[in-house]
C-alpha cells in the first residue's frame, strides 16, 4: 500500500507558479519539494532523512517528470528507505553499473589474456569480440544483459552457418562474465544458461591412418618423395619427433643441440606458451646433420631453405 502523504499540490498550482527574484519551493508531503529557478526551470527533489543526516534527491524537472510521476518516485524511494537503504547511494549503483559496458570488460579481460595466447588465439578473439558481439551488446551494462538477449546475438552467427564460431562467441561470453564476476562488476554467467539452446557442433574427423598394417605403407611414400630436399627431410622428421608442423617448419638452428641429441622449442612458439624439449632419435639427428650439412649451418628457419635443390640421391 503506498502511504498516504497530505498533498497540497495541483497542477494547476503549479502551472501558475511564477519565477521570482530567488529559488523556492513548493511542497507535496512526504518530503516531496518542487523547486522553481529564477531562469524558469522547476526541479522535483525529495528531502529524506537517512543516518540521523538530511539528504536531497533529485526526481526530475517538471514537467518532463509530471507531478503523479513525482509521487510514485516519492512513495517507492520511501519502500527503499523504510527497508534500510539509501536511495542515493542506490542511484549512485545504478549509473556505475550503466557505464559498466560489455565492451569495458571485455577489453580489459582480452588484454590480460593477451600474454598467454597465441597471437593467434588473441587475433581470433579480438575478432569476435568486435565484429560479431560489441555490435550488439558493446555498448550495453554488462549487468543488464539477459541470457535471451545473448541468444538472439549468437543465433545471428549460426544462421549463417558458423556453428563453431558461434560456440566459441558463447565461450568468450562465459570467460567475460566470470571476470566481470570476480571483479565485482557481475552476479552471474549468463551464458551459463544457455547450455543447449544452441545447434551442436557436428566434430568432423580429419583424415587419419588407424590400420597400423598401413604405416608402413605410409613411410615408404615419404622415403618415395621426390621434391625438394628439405621438404623431405621435413616429411622424414614429422614421424619421429612429433610436433605440430608450424613448430616443424619453423624450426631454427639455434634451437637444435646435436651434440647432446636434443631440440628444445621455445615457450613463444608453442600453443600452450611452455617450453617443450624433443629428445632426438638417431635417425632425426641424421636427417638434422643432412639439412646442416646441405644448408651451410647458416641461423635461418629451416622453412626457409625449402627452395635449396631436389632431393639427393
Amino acid at each position: 500500500m503506498t502511504e498516504a502523504w497530505a498533498t497540497r499540490l495541483t497542477d494547476i498550482t503549479i502551472r501558475n507558479s511564477k519565477p521570482r527574484e530567488k529559488s523556492y519551493k513548493l511542497s507535496d508531503g512526504g518530503g516531496l519539494v518542487l523547486i522553481t529557478n529564477p531562469n524558469g526551470s522547476r526541479w522535483w527533489r525529495l528531502r529524506y532523512c537517512y543516518g540521523g543526516r538530511e539528504q536531497m534527491l533529485s526526481l526530475g524537472i517538471y514537467p518532463g517528470v509530471s507531478l503523479k510521476d513525482a509521487r510514485d518516485k516519492r512513495d517507492a524511494d520511501h519502500k527503499v528507505i523504510a527497508s534500510g537503504r539509501d536511495p542515493s547511494y542506490e542511484r549512485r549503483t545504478e549509473r556505475d553499473e550503466r557505464e559498466i559496458t560489455f565492451e569495458l570488460v571485455a577489453r580489459e579481460w582480452l588484454a590480460l589474456q593477451r600474454k598467454s595466447l597465441a597471437i593467434v588465439t588473441y587475433r581470433k578473439a579480438l575478432w569476435i569480440l568486435e565484429s560479431l558481439l560489441f555490435p550488439s551488446l558493446g555498448n550495453r551494462p554488462i549487468t543488464h544483459i539477459s541470457a535471451p538477449e545473448l541468444l538472439v546475438v549468437l543465433r545471428r552467427i549460426e544462421e549463417k552457418g558458423h556453428h563453431e564460431t558461434a560456440r566459441r562467441a558463447k565461450q568468450r561470453c562465459s570467460q567475460i562474465f566470470r571476470y566481470a564476476i570476480a571483479t565485482d562488476r557481475a552476479q552471474r554467467d549468463i551464458a551459463v544458461n544457455l547450455r543447449g539452446a544452441m545447434a551442436p557442433v557436428v566434430a568432423r574427423s580429419h583424415a587419419a591412418i588407424t590400420d597400423p598394417t598401413k604405416i608402413g605403407a605410409l613411410l615408404r611414400a615419404i622415403r618415395g618423395y621426390g621434391g625438394q630436399f628439405i621438404v623431405a627431410s621435413a616429411l622424414q622428421l614429422a614421424p619421429l619427433v612429433f610436433v605440430r608442423p608450424n613448430e616443424l617448419r619453423a624450426a631454427e638452428w639455434v634451437e637444435l643441440d646435436l651434440e647432446n641429441a636434443v631440440w628444445r622449442i621455445g615457450a613463444h612458439r608453442m600453443k600452450m606458451r611452455q617450453p617443450h624439449i624433443v629428445p632426438l632419435s638417431r635417425q632425426a639427428l641424421t636427417i638434422f646433420r643432412d639439412v646442416h650439412d646441405e644448408t651451410g649451418g647458416e641461423n635461418i628457419r629451416l622453412a626457409q631453405s625449402a627452395n635449396r635443390g631436389p632431393v639427393r640421391p
